[in-house]
């Protein structure tokens, strides 16, 4: 007894010899067919816990995972009860009954292995043996003589006395202790379990599954046809002036690595990682003349030293990962599934078509095209993934077809709209539900006019046919475009509206059951949908009638854009979501450190703040970065500029700063970038909620002023074409500060504001102003006036959301001088050339869209946004939007 309900459904769909119809995956591309079977039950050894043991027409038992009950119509059909009668004789004929065995056949052909028992089905074997092995023909590095590593080649399973494999199957392919036996390049046989295999695999693999080879030596040359010869190594243009022409065909080298084995590589690759020694082997054998080498060689010779420090000697394996062979072609992929035995790439393209079959109208043998329609390439690109699983893709050859005209871009949701809409859901007591649309492009019509001549991908009934492609196919320049489209014409049918302010946030009304109305929203990002709703469910399948959705990612969201989000209870009892970049910090940090230990560095172990303390990177004068370092610099400089879009406000200055040096970084910025990332790496977990309490403001600090004689009766003005609002108001506040002449190089200023949805963080900036302004008046004016220009425009959006907008917004500022000229009307400017933000920040005061007051810079969020700050100070500010976990 463990204390747990198991899963029956296996056992509970279908009934012992019951009539079931199931899908023959090896029926001709592109009419997959219906097989009728009887179902003796779930199997236990194959896949997941569905799949079924079906008797099939032949007498043969099979393990299918797509089958299905005969519904009430074939059950009733006449045609069916003849199918039905016929399928019983058949199987009367081969296997005879209870009553009368069919007698043992003496002209059946011999099974590949032999079999002590008689009695064991034959249906043991069909996708344990041969059909199913990733296995078979993958190359590793294995100890061959408990010493040295050798390349060897898994070869075949081996089977006990009785015919069985020994060892147990198991999806993981570190618990699988199935037996293997392995070939060395010698000849000699030995054997190692599927675990250990696969531990090798993946230690001598990077990340993505690539595999390097270390270069021994080269053995010997050869040129084909394709080299130039020595009378075409130049060029001469209109003028007479002569040019080495810069190629590298037809020239190949037979190289050895360091685990003994040996490969024919082109001239073109081997280049690329190791010049030096193809330019000594080169200057050894005297081809330096020829034209694939005179171009380069005398350079590489002269600059070795330099170029031995900078160039790692290895080459990436690009036919292999995770140590199987990767095809090319299809012919390739065929050819591969012969030489081992299965079929597992001949599956993985039967799968691939027969998912994207839906794209092609095909047109009988013979016939043309119809007019105005132009020919596009289509190829399959083949993978492996981690579980060993082949994996192909066909894909549409856009790169050789004329750019549309217009936008190709798919719809994307602003992560302000997200924001806004995980705070909206708290506040209203709704609920969130995410959902991926399976083949997105493939549900769309392809708007261009393409065809593509069928290749041996389709089978061969269908080889050298034309196809009209009628759907978008991954890589077509409009397929982005084609399903935005077909996605809007989608919601528009279901009720939805697109925001104004946001194409890509989705609304209709909806209520809840004590009859509260509000707005339902559905977020599209591309083909990621994030529904707010008091029944998201219900949503989800309404658009699901449409579109196949994933089914294991129909739920609460649990990653969205990068960040991870979970619901939470505050400590005030309500709940909201919150929102961390914990994973996508921990899996940086962690390539970085991979990076650096490398170059025998490491991240430093004392980093309570981002950056030093008292660092300026404008007065930095270290050297500059080298063209590898500096790409590398801007490298992680995006990388932290994602981390502060997923919410580490904590880190947006000192990030902005360093953006600065882009053009031309230098050694001191780049330790203060990794400087930030062990920062990052003592404070992964903080996070920020989407809380929609509300804040409590005191109304006497923000009294509401008479500006009539100076703008006469003005208002804020509302768009007319605005949904009706409904729900609950928002309480937006604003946290607004500069740093004067903070930039020590150009003496420009830094604005930084933070904008509240009740208590949860929407927007934040950190940014250089554009001009130089000769006092701490003017710079905090210049803020004042952008981060009204941000109010102005996130109430807006809310409006255009259908979310109430009543109450000003709420600015605290701590430059009394600013706060006087913008909230007081009696105030007079004495700067003229402010006069511009002067009288934008009034007039809004007096539309009352905003009003303004003074707090304590130790109180004021925005201070964070603007200069570099460390201890407790800066840990009490970062405290006020931040939670630490």
């Amino acid at each position: 007894m463990t204390g747990q309900t198991c899963d029956i459904s296996n056992l509970c769909q279908f009934g012992w010899y019951d009539w079931v119809y199931f899908r023959d995956e090896k029926a001709s591309f592109p009419y997959p067919k219906e097989v009728l079977g009887r179902c003796l039950g779930p199997s236990k050894s194959f896949g997941n816990a569905m799949p079924q043991w079906v008797l099939v027409r032949s007498g043969k038992v099979v393990c299918v995972t797509t089958l299905r009950c005969l519904n009430k119509a074939e059950i009733d059909s006449e045609i069916e009860k003849s199918k039905r009668e016929d399928f019983d004789k058949e199987i009367k004929s081969k296997l005879g009954d209870s009553l009368s065995p069919a007698e043992v056949m003496t002209n059946m052909t011999p099974p590949e292995e032999p079999v002590d028992d008689p009695n064991i089905p034959e249906a043991d074997e069909v996708r344990d043996i041969n059909d199913f092995d990733e296995l078979l023909g993958a190359e590793v590095l294995l100890p061959q003589d408990g010493e040295h590593m050798r390349s060897a080649t898994v070869v075949k399973r081996v089977l006990d006395e009785n015919g069985r494999v020994k060892g147990t199957y198991s999806s993981n392919p570190m618990l699988d202790t199935r037996v293997y036996e392995v070939m060395f390049p010698d000849g000699e046989l030995k054997k190692y379990s599927a675990n250990v295999i696969a531990e090798n695999m993946f230690a001598q693999t990077d990340s993505d599954g690539h595999q390097y080879n270390i270069l021994d030596e080269i053995i010997a040359h050869r040129s084909t046809g394709e080299a130039l010869k020595k009378e075409d190594g130049w060029h001469i243009d209109r003028k007479g002036r002569r040019s080495r022409r810069l190629t590298t065909r037809g020239w190949y080298f037979n190289v050895q690595w360091k685990d003994g084995t040996q490969q024919w590589i082109s001239l073109k690759d081997l280049k690329e990682s190791n010049p030096v020694e193809i330019a000594e082997y080169v200057q050894k054998c005297d081809l330096i003349g020829e034209p694939a080498f005179a171009w380069w060689v005398p350079y590489t010779l002269k600059k070795r030293d330099r170029i031995i420090a900078s160039v790692c000697a290895r080459t990436k394996k690009k036919t292999h990962k995770y140590g199987i062979r990767v095809p090319n072609t299809v012919a390739e992929a065929y050819a591969l599934d012969r030489e081992n035995g299965n079929t597992l790439w001949r599956d993985a393209i039967r799968e691939e078509m027969k998912n994207t079959e839906v794209a092609f109208k095909f047109l009988v043998d013979g016939e043309k095209p119809p007019p105005g329609y132009e020919c596009a390439p289509l190829h399959l690109i083949f993978d492996v993934k981690m579980d060993f699983t082949r994996k192909a893709r066909l894909v549409f050859g856009g790169h050789r077809t004329v750019d549309p005209e217009g936008s190709t871009y798919a719809g994307v949701v602003s992560r302000e709209s997200v924001r806004i809409a995980f705070t909206y859901a708290a506040l209203m007591g709704l609920d969130i539900m995410a959902a991926d649309i399976q083949n997105a492009y493939l549900s769309a019509p392809c708007s261009q006019k393409y065809y593509t001549v069928c290749g041996p991908e389709f089978g061969s009934e269908l080889q050298g046919h034309v196809a009209i492609i009628v759907r978008a196919l991954y890589g077509g320049k409009s397929s982005g475009k084609d399903f935005r489209d077909h996605l809007r014409d989608c919601m528009l049918h279901l009720g939805y509206e697109s925001c104004l302010a946001d194409p890509d946030v989705w609304m209709r009304k909806s209520h809840k059951d004590d009859g509260t109305e509000y707005w339902e929203y559905m977020l599209l990002y591309t083909d990621d949908c994030l529904c707010v709703s008091h029944l998201p469910s219900a949503a989800l399948g309404d658009l699901g009638k449409y579109f196949t959705l994933k089914p294991g990612s129909i739920g609460p969201p649990k990653i969205y854009l990068g960040g991870k989000v979970s619901e939470m209870v505050l400590p005030n009892g309500e709940k909201a979501w919150a929102f961390s970049a914990s994973q996508y910090v921990q899996e940086a940090v962690k390539n970085l450190e991979r990076q650096l230990e490398e170059r025998g560095m490491k991240l430093t172990v004392k980093a309570s703040a981002p950056i030093a303390s008292g660092y300026r990177p404008e007065l930095d004068v270290s050297p500059e970065l080298d063209p590898d370092d500096a790409s590398h610099y801007q490298s992680l400089i995006g990388i932290l500029r994602w981390i502060v879009e997923l919410g580490r406000i904590d880190i947006c200055c000192e990030v902005s700063m360093l953006s600065s040096h882009l053009a031309l970084p230098r050694e001191g910025h780049l330790q203060q970038v990794y400087h930030i990332f062990a920062y990052l790496k003592q404070k992964q977990m903080l996070v920020w909620f989407f809380d929609a309490t509300y804040p409590v403001i005191d109304a006497s600090e923000f009294p509401r002023q008479d500006w009539s004689s100076f703008y006469g009766d003005v208002h804020e003005e509302v768009p007319d074409n605005a949904p009706e609002p409904l729900g609950y108001e928002f309480v937006m506040r604003a946290y607004v500060d500069a740093d004067h002449a903070g930039d020590k190089l150009t003496r420009r200023s830094r604005t930084g504001f933070l904008i509240f949805l009740n208590m949860a963080p929407i927007y934040w900036l950190s940014k250089k102003q554009n001009g130089v302004e000769t006092s701490s008046f003017g710079s905090e004016f210049v803020a004042m006036k952008q981060c009204c220009e941000y109010i102005r425009g996130l109430r807006y959006k809310l409006r255009m959301m259908g979310i109430p907008v009543k109450d000003p917004t709420f600015i605290y500022g701590d430059n009394k001088s600013v706060l006087c000229n913008a909230s007081i009307p009696e105030s007079n400017l004495k700067k003229k050339m402010l006069s511009t933000a002067f009288h934008f920040t009034r007039e809004g005061a007096a539309k009352d869209e905003w009003r303004s007051t003074y707090i304590k810079s130790e109180e004021n969020a925005a201070d964070v946004l603007t200069k570099a700050q460390s201890g407790p100070t800066r840990i009490k500010k970062v405290q006020m939007f931040m939670w630490d976990i």
